[in-house]
């Protein structure tokens, strides 16, 4: 859809009105707020019941986009996301609650789509999305809404939806800022991203945070951005970012032009996770949890010697951490390594761990790059070593 120009391009590759099925009795009393809207009415409803829309992830930004766009009565949501609700993902993941832990994600977001709406279809996609379902899931819907949570996902929702001609949908958030657009009308997701960041260059909302509402003010633009596609009504995102400081309370606008000279996406990558970078492949320099157990055990017994360093900040670090591991957080470990005083003997090994892998891969390049050879790191971090070591203690 690259090069489409304007939204009444989208518009126009949706099935024509005449063929559209009429609204009901019913639908009409449920969606009499938004027939009055000027430049809507049943036209714009009509497109809605007929649209099939596939939101990626079922987390903080797919939370309020599938609330709203069923509440809005898009007639078919699919929903792709593997994962299962966790008490973490509750602070923020408001089509979840506490009856829900442990269910798939797609189940229980099925089930509050179904309280909203139940003129409503929901077509729930238990897997991950990759290069082997991502061609084949695009061309079963109209649009696209990209709620996922790391590179390695949006990189591939890019290239999907640019080789099916698929518009996209996309926010992004961490910490206080979010931000939202519309791909695939003009510039695209790798006009703005060329390339992915260094991998642990930019922190997850699992090592950054997240503030709880950034997710719903993000998310409930996308549907709006979503259901202004779907209907023509409004300027939608084309070429542009709205980014927002939810701590300063302040909006502001980037303009974006498609590269000229970025060739066209025809094929997908072979990997896209090795494309984006993997934290603590490299280099033989990683240690699953169950090898560090068993390190651990050996160090105890007199067998080894290692120092297990845990780059997080201190509350993190009281609230769990591995026994037997003492804290640096980064900014620290980053002034002793610049001031070459980093107070770990040259000849005792270094194994850094910091909550999932993102900040120990920071550390990691930060320490071979000053000449530090005998440095690894433990792949799924703390989290990985609660989940399968050690689930007696706290998650956060």
């Amino acid at each position: 859809m690259r090069g489409l120009g304007h939204a009444g391009s989208f518009v126009e590759r949706l099935q024509p009105l005449d063929r559209l099925a009429p609204l009901s009795d019913e639908e009409r009393r449920r969606y009499s707020r938004q027939l009055i809207l000027p430049g809507a009415g049943e036209a714009a409803q009509r497109r809605l019941k007929a649209a099939r829309v596939l939101v990626i992830g079922a987390g903080g930004l797919g939370s309020p986009v599938l609330e709203y766009l069923a509440a809005a009565g898009v007639g078919t949501l699919g929903i792709v996301d593997d994962d299962r609700v966790d008490e973490s993902n509750l602070q923020r993941q408001v089509i979840h609650g506490v009856d829900r832990i442990g269910e798939l994600k797609v189940t229980s977001a099925a089930q509050t789509v179904a309280r909203i709406n139940p003129l409503v279809t929901v077509e729930a996609h238990a897997v991950r999305l990759d290069r082997d379902n991502a061609l084949g899931l695009f061309t079963e819907y109209d649009l696209v809404v990209d709620g996922a949570d790391n590179f390695a996902t949006r990189y591939l929702v890019a290239d999907a939806a640019e080789i099916t001609g698929r518009a996209v949908v996309w926010g992004s958030i961490l910490r206080y800022e979010g931000q939202v657009s519309v791909f695939g009308i003009g510039a695209g997701y790798r006009d703005l991203f060329p390339e992915p960041p260094e991998p642990g260059a930019v922190p997850s909302c699992a090592e950054g945070g997240v503030f709880g509402v950034l997710p719903g003010m993000i998310g409930t633009m996308m549907a709006g951005e979503a259901i202004k596609l779907i209907t023509g009504i409004g300027a939608p995102l084309i070429d542009r970012v709205q980014v927002l400081d939810a701590a300063a309370g302040r909006w502001r606008e980037l303009r974006l032009a498609a590269d000229p000279d970025r060739a066209r996406t025809r094929e997908l990558e072979p990997d896209y996770v090795e494309l984006c970078g993997t934290p603590g492949a490299a280099r033989g320099t990683s240690v699953t949890v169950q090898q560090l157990q068993s390190l651990l055990q050996r160090r105890a017994a007199g067998e080894l010697d290692f120092e297990l360093v845990d780059v997080r900040e201190p509350d993190e670090f009281d609230l769990v951490h591995i026994p037997g591991a003492r804290l640096l957080p980064l900014d620290r470990l980053q002034s002793e390594v610049r001031g070459h005083a980093f107070e770990v003997p040259d000849d005792r090994d270094v194994i850094l761990v910091c909550k999932t892998g993102a900040r120990s891969t920071r550390a990691l390049e930060m320490l071979r790059d000053s000449g530090r050879t005998n440095v690894r790191q433990v792949v799924g971090g703390t989290m990985g070593w609660v989940q399968t070591v050690d689930p007696s203690l706290p998650r956060y």
